[in-house]
């Protein structure tokens, strides 16, 4: 006989744990289904164990760099076994927290592998065993995986996923890393500043190529003063291992093929939605490339089942599949949740420096047909950030010349990705440029950095 729910949820990720917790806050009898860790992929293998990497070495660059605070470090150097050790225990940290999470919010987590076999119903495979679930609605939050170039798999010796690049056994010595979005920008970053010798190829012509234009020029020239090597415009026809590492066929701009082996290459062009056997086509539940097509409130064409997170597309974040999962629950619980608005889900790359941004590009308002005020604030105006040693980026802002509306806001420098959530807020109250003008920033912050942009896109910036 199926164990009976309110509500059964398919994977663990920040989009499903989440779900889970405010279903039962709501008073739902809630089932949570997961074949590998509490958690999915963002805590374990994504977005925070890489996060610890980074802060690892952007220690690691400040001890380099002590003479320029008056300090000394001498023989300055890494382990880089205790490096990813760090880096797991803070992963395996969270993760018993989710199981904390779930015992307190009387969440039934189930381990296996989830597939529904019918509308209300799924069947978990236990090894030998299979456990069946039925409810009334059902949130498919499976996640994604990273995509394999078609031509060469990544083995996890010398060709890497970013699970890969994330546990390495030995440092790099030449890095290729293929594509440059926030994934490989972030890892381009890590080992850049733990001392290999990394090269970026960008089929697109400029690096973070979703990011406002000023923003990827600004990294551009960061990045390559900081030594890396970027190969933007260039394609990539070949990757196979070789004695010494990875021989790479780069096609550059002019059409010339150019053979260079690396010690190691990471593969960061995309992800793959885990929508594959878990039981949707049998159900037509519809799709577009892979992607469960949902409205704005996670509901698909099939009546009680959902869909939340990257299997629901772009962006893939955490923090939209677990807004997703939050609007998905309060309908399902009777509610009336706002819909999603993914123009005001923030995008951030933890690289060095951070970039972060929320709305509309100004290349982007402009195709739109706003007539649009421009503010740019620079870094090096700012007192905090000279005190810190962080005198390098900007802050932009893009508002509507007629309404005053804060179109999108644009940021690249240090902590920039704490920064972009005054925005982000103030988009959420669809605030103007009116109320952010006459808003109190503290002195001395960053966030002062916020309103000198605004008030410089209507001519009154104070300190620039």
């Amino acid at each position: 006989m199926a164990d009976t729910y309110d509500l059964v949820i398919l994977g663990s990720g920040p989009g499903g744990y989440v779900a889970a917790i405010r279903a039962s806050q709501l008073g739902l009898k809630v089932a949570i289904v997961e074949r590998e860790r509490l958690g999915g992929i963002c805590l374990n293998w994504g977005c925070i164990p890489t996060k610890a990497l980074l802060r690892t070495s952007e220690i690691y660059h400040y001890m380099q760099n002590a003479e320029s605070y008056g300090l000394k470090a001498d023989n300055v150097g890494f382990d880089l076994a205790k490096v990813v050790d760090r880096s797991r225990k803070v992963a395996g940290q969270l993760n018993a927290g989710v199981k904390g999470l779930m015992k307190k919010n009387k969440v039934t987590v189930v381990e296996g592998v989830g597939t529904v076999t019918a509308t209300g119903k799924l069947s978990v495979k236990q090894g030998d065993k299979t456990v069946e679930l039925e409810a009334k609605n059902i949130i498919v939050a499976t996640g994604a995986r990273a995509r394999d170039l078609p031509f060469a798999k990544a083995d996890g010796k010398t060709i890497w996923t970013y699970r890969h690049a994330m546990v390495p056994t030995e440092m790099p010595t030449k890095l290729l890393v293929i594509g440059s979005g926030a994934i490989g920008v972030e890892f381009a970053s890590f080992y850049n500043d733990m001392g290999a010798d990394v090269t970026i190829v960008e089929m697109l012509p400029r690096i973070l190529p979703v990011e406002d234009e000023e923003v990827s020029a600004f990294m551009d020239k960061a990045l390559t003063k900081q030594g890396i090597k970027l190969l933007t415009g260039t394609g990539l026809e070949g990757l196979a291992p070789s004695g010494t590492g990875v021989t790479a066929k780069i096609k550059h701009k002019d059409g010339k093929v150019v053979e260079e082996t690396f010690s190691h290459a990471i593969v960061a062009i995309g992800i793959v939605p885990n929508t594959e056997n878990i039981g949707l086509e049998a159900l037509g539940v519809e799709t577009d490339r892979g992607h469960i097509k949902t409205d704005g409130y996670g509901r698909t064409n099939v009546e009680g089942i959902w869909a939340i997170g990257d299997v629901t597309g772009a962006p893939w974040l955490a923090h939209k599949a677990s807004h997703e999962g939050i609007i998905a629950v309060e309908k399902i619980a009777g509610g009336s949740p706002h819909q999603m608005d993914k123009a005001n889900i923030p995008g951030c790359t933890y690289s060095r420096p951070q970039v972060a941004s929320v709305g509309m590009t100004e290349a982007k308002a402009k195709e739109a047909g706003y007539e649009l005020k421009v503010g740019k604030f620079p870094f090096i105006g700012n007192g905090k950030a000279i005190a810190l040693g962080e005198a390098e980026g900007f802050v932009k802002t893009v508002f509507d010349a007629k309404t005053g509306e804060l179109l999108g806001a644009h940021m690249v420098g240090a902590e920039v990705t704490e920064l972009i959530q005054g925005y982000v807020v103030a988009r959420q109250l669809e605030t103007t440029e009116a109320e952010l003008m006459e808003t109190v920033f503290a002195h001395p912050t960053l966030s002062e950095m916020m309103h000198e942009s605004v008030l410089g896109a209507y001519g009154r910036s104070i300190h620039y």
